[in-house]
């Protein structure tokens, strides 16, 4: 029952930060130079809710820039009929780090900013969760191939190989350069998509 509220309450704190990151976008989109006030203006909630999730103009603006160049389910997979979980597995892999290698500095000083704030004692807001949508949407057309558990082990464990935090223990960690990392990624599908068959 406590497990089950906790997750409603993060999923209320991931959609209000879908709903500040929309409003900023919007307001982009109208050619308006944004503030903080502003954002809570167009979202509807107040100051107070927009600085418990951004502490800046220029977080927030970084932020929405990473939205944007973010892969969406839809546009990845709406032309891709195939029902092949490693090779759709492998499409959210390359897109993933298209926009990762293309974004790699704010995509760092997002994440410099969180640690800075933990270790600050600031509650850090639940993250834009990106990955997990585009997993889910990777594997929907072969669901029946998995059993519900081996299913939901295989999302968690592709959120891991997946993303910003991946590229970075790939590249600082282990010092190797984008075309071994993805040779080593793709194993890494393959090998747990394996896993989860069986």
């Amino acid at each position: 029952m406590m497990e089950a509220a906790a997750s409603g309450r993060e999923n209320q704190k991931r959609r209000t930060r879908r709903h500040l990151l929309d409003a900023a976008a919007r307001l982009l989109a109208q050619g308006r130079a944004v503030t903080l006030e502003d954002v809570a203006a167009e979202a509807l909630v107040s100051r107070a809710t927009v600085y418990r999730y951004f502490t800046s103009p220029e977080q927030l603006m970084s932020e929405v820039a990473l939205d944007l160049a973010a892969p969406t389910p839809d546009a990845l997979f709406a032309k891709d009929a195939s029902t092949d979980p490693v090779a759709r597995l492998e499409k959210v892999d390359a897109a993933l780090d298209d926009m990762v290698y293309a974004n790699e500095n704010a995509l760092r000083a997002l994440m410099v900013t969180a640690l800075q704030r933990k270790l600050n004692g600031e509650q850090v807001q639940v993250r834009q969760n990106r990955r997990t949508p585009l997993i889910e949407a990777a594997l929907a057309p072969a669901r029946k191939e998995f059993k519900p558990a081996q299913m939901a082990m295989l999302r968690k464990a592709m959120a891991l190989v997946l993303g910003t935090e991946s590229m970075l223990a790939f590249k600082d960690v282990l010092g190797l350069d984008e075309a071994e990392t993805r040779r080593v990624k793709r194993w890494m599908i393959r090998a747990l998509v394996d896993a989860a068959r069986k």
